[in-house]
């Protein structure tokens, strides 16, 4: 694995979900202790207001309270928090980072800008503007999502730029990941999907931005320690302990499942917002009998 020193956010980052009151408003209290919980289990950095956390149904107004509460409650910890500034309004983003800035965030994730589907000119301008504010940025490359790929030559003129420090992987594909390690050494790559992690550590990654974390956050990092140690057959023993809980989370379109496990095996959180749903009975009893595998590792 790469250095440590190259790993800005720690091992293990948390894509966290947004809590909500029965009301439907952002529940900040449970925001509070679900950061500190997460830091207490098994999660380095924190990140607010991206996909797990319902963003594109948040206003900025929301995101930039939701930035202030989770920054606060692990301000005595060296726990790192990620504000999800990333839009498809380069304008926003800025805005949005510069607040998040003012509040003491340690980094923004920003997403390739979805649906207005910006060439790769684009997407380096989007970039470099975004990065421009000043915060370091970890760029997120998820096709799936956004119907954009940053190819890799687009991907390595964005890393030229001193505040990118980092990209989210949610490709999806193996061989993009060791190219990209290959052809930009200098950038740290992230895990942006649970069940590739160990297979992308192989290959250089440094991490994870996680969502199962939430779930099983101490097995994550001990997954992630074993790799870092070099002890590939304790990775890959939890890896495999892991896959179903991974499958699980993502039996129905991502948080509303990690959000259902959460309310049945943590705390209330409350529901997704539409358009999204709640996860189905059959995806819980799916997440708990993954959970109890877990057990005894």
């Amino acid at each position: 694995m790469t250095d440590t020193l190259k790993a800005p956010f720690g091992r293990v980052a948390t894509a966290m979900i947004t809590p909500f009151t029965p009301s439907g408003e952002v529940d900040h209290e449970r925001a509070w202790n679900l950061a500190r919980h997460l830091s207490d289990h098994g999660t380095d950095t924190l990140v607010v207001s991206g996909t797990t956390g319902e963003s594109p149904t948040l206003s900025d107004d929301e995101k930039v309270a939701l930035f202030k509460t989770v920054i606060d409650s692990v301000a005595d910890r060296k726990t790192k928090v990620i504000a999800g500034s990333g839009t498809n309004d380069t304008a926003r983003v800025v805005h949005l980072s510069e607040k998040a800035g003012e509040l003491g965030a340690d980094g923004v994730l920003v997403v390739t800008p979805y649906y207005n589907k910006p060439t790769q000119r684009g997407l380096i301008e989007h970039f470099t503007v975004s990065a421009d504010v000043g915060l370091p940025v970890m760029v997120y490359n998820i096709p799936s999502r956004t119907n954009r790929l940053i190819e890799l030559d687009t991907l390595a003129e964005i890393a030229a730029h001193p505040n990118v420090v980092a990209t989210k992987d949610a490709v999806e594909s193996l061989d993009f990941t060791s190219k990209t390690i290959n052809r930009i050494p200098g950038l740290p790559v992230y895990s942006g999907q649970d069940s590739l992690t160990l297979p992308m550590l192989s290959v250089g990654a440094v991490g994870v931005v996680s969502v199962v974390s939430h779930l099983a956050g101490l097995t994550v990092q001990a997954m992630v320690k074993a790799a870092e140690s070099g002890d590939f057959a304790e990775a890959a023993r939890l890896h495999h302990a892991l896959l179903p809980l991974c499958e699980a989370c993502f039996l129905e379109t991502n948080p509303a499942p990690v959000k259902a496990g959460m309310n049945a095996f943590w705390e209330p959180v409350g529901d997704v917002r539409l358009p999204l749903v709640n996860a189905s009975e059959e995806t819980v009893a799916a997440i708990e009998k993954a959970l109890g595998a877990l057990q005894g590792l």
